[in-house]
């Protein structure tokens, strides 16, 4: 009953084999591995070692010394994610580190050198000893004009300094990126240190700008960006405040969760679809340090943007105080384990072709399964957990998410795209 030739269906293979082959290099799909909640931002010349166990062990000092406050959560998920919280913070308090010698950090020009190489050394020790974070970085000056020399200076020191007992594999953060030239130039930078110092480079680009969202052409800068910096980039990181001081507002009103923020980051997060590439929220400066009001103040602050966040897809931002680590993981442990028990009932309702009453699709499933996967990743739920909820293995939660074997634990590896 049909009545076309196989011509027909031949000129249309010829058409869009090319076309099905580019979309395959430019969106490969999901990140495989494991995502950092957070990155801590620490100023260079504040990078000692036994960094992390340090922040750890002040952020359960303020929780015992102040408790908990109302944090908007229900109290009941907050109750039961404490222990795990607390668990957490004393084995793997920090889970990225970016080492910071732009605007956090806070010596002058002719201490830099010594500071990132003091910060360097530290970072090697605390790899050697096995109690570095999962992933570590450090951010870079601008390559505008009058920071690029420095910029690269400290990054060139620094991958020199790690030395053999330091991470094989780093991030290099770029602030204040305003143009697709920049990242262009920079590409083959990162590729000689590479070959200097035998480290493995990954990229990340600070939305800092709205030259960076919106080109003087009108063409979206972010997903220019993000196709010309290809595999290398691992991360679109917001920049809460100097974006929003660009665009003249006042800074009372400067804040993760402003509009002009959530246009920034809803772009953000359009850029990177389906690329691997993980659009990243912003910091909060008002910091849990002071009376007990004070620090339980800035926590509710804190616990209401992270939750936030999460429910908006973003599922990593910036910590800069240690305290800021107890409402990080609070907040994203109670969003992961309310999420565990529907999603669980509808993946085994998926996976059984059951009728379930939601009838879920293919990306749905994968959503799903990478919901309960982020939970796992990040401790707020185990995989008895998981069983008890009546969820699928974990072999099986990965292959429905896209993920490749071994994926959960290889942060520190980088991309694998």
């Amino acid at each position: 009953m049909t009545g076309l030739d196989e011509g027909v269906y031949a000129e249309l293979d010829r058409l869009l084999t090319p076309v099905d082959a580019l979309r395959l290099t430019r969106y490969p799909g999901a990140w495989p591995q494991r995502q950092p909640v957070h990155t801590c931002y620490v100023p260079a010349d504040a990078v000692v070692p036994g960094l992390a166990a340090a922040w750890g062990t002040a952020a359960l000092e303020a929780l015992d010394e102040h408790g908990l406050p109302d944090l908007g959560l229900d109290p009941a998920l907050v109750e039961d994610a404490l222990p795990r919280v607390r668990a957490k913070l004393a084995d793997e308090p920090v889970e990225d580190l970016r080492v910071d010698s732009e605007d956090g950090y806070r010596g002058t020009a002719d201490h830099e050198d010594d500071d990132v190489l003091r910060a360097a050394a530290a970072v090697a020790a605390d790899a050697a000893a096995g109690t570095a974070p999962p992933s570590i970085g450090i951010r870079a000056k601008s390559l505008e004009a009058p920071t690029r020399r420095r910029g690269v200076r400290s990054l060139d020191l620094f991958l020199g300094a790690l030395g053999a007992e330091g991470p094989r594999r780093a991030v290099v953060t770029l602030p204040k990126v305003t143009d697709v030239d920049q990242v262009k130039a920079f590409l083959p930078v990162l590729g000689a240190l590479e070959a200097a110092h035998g480290v493995a480079l990954d990229l990340e680009l600070q939305i800092e700008t709205p030259q960076a969202v919106l080109g003087p052409d009108g063409t979206a800068t972010l997903a220019r960006m993000v196709h010309v910096a290809g595999p290398r980039l691992v991360g679109l990181h917001y920049g809460t405040y100097d974006y929003s001081a660009s665009l003249g507002i006042a800074a009372a009103h400067q804040a993760s969760d402003h509009p002009a923020a959530d246009f920034a980051k809803q772009l953000m997060q359009v850029a990177v679809a389906a690329t691997g590439v993980h659009a990243v929220d912003g910091s909060t400066n008002v910091l849990p340090v002071g009376p007990r009001e004070q620090v339980h103040a800035a926590w509710q602050l804190h616990a209401g943007l992270v939750r936030r966040a999460l429910e908006r897809g973003f599922y990593q931002g910036w910590d800069l105080h240690p305290a800021q680590l107890v409402t990080r993981y609070v907040a994203t442990y109670a969003f992961f384990r309310a999420a565990l028990p529907a999603a669980a009932g509808r993946l085994a309702a998926y996976l059984d072709r059951s009728d379930a009453g939601v009838l879920d699709e293919p990306a749905t499933a994968r959503a799903l399964a990478a919901v309960v996967l982020r939970g796992l990743d990040c401790g707020a739920v185990d995989d008895a957990e998981v069983r008890a909820a009546g969820g699928p293995e974990r072999q099986v939660l990965d292959s429905v998410a896209g993920r490749r074997p071994g994926g959960a634990g290889a942060a520190a590896e980088g991309p694998a795209r």
